[in-house]
């Protein structure tokens, strides 16, 4: 049986943490910037941690 390929747009887009959890960026951070708040753009900046609910779909497009 072949090796399964990793998606290569989820490859870019989402990383592993230590403890297997997986990693995101925020959307609404990449133009039409000059509306949004300070406030709003910082946290946008940040990390967050994949919902459980898509992680199986994810992982599969990772091959894990």
């Amino acid at each position: 049986m072949p090796k399964m390929k990793t998606n290569s747009g989820a490859k870019k887009r989402f990383a592993l943490t230590g403890t297997g959890k997986i990693k995101r960026k925020h959307a609404f951070k990449s133009h039409i910037l000059t509306k949004k708040t300070k406030k709003q753009k910082k946290r946008l900046t940040h990390f967050a941690i994949l919902n459980k609910s898509n992680e199986k779909s994810v992982k599969a497009l990772l091959g894990i």
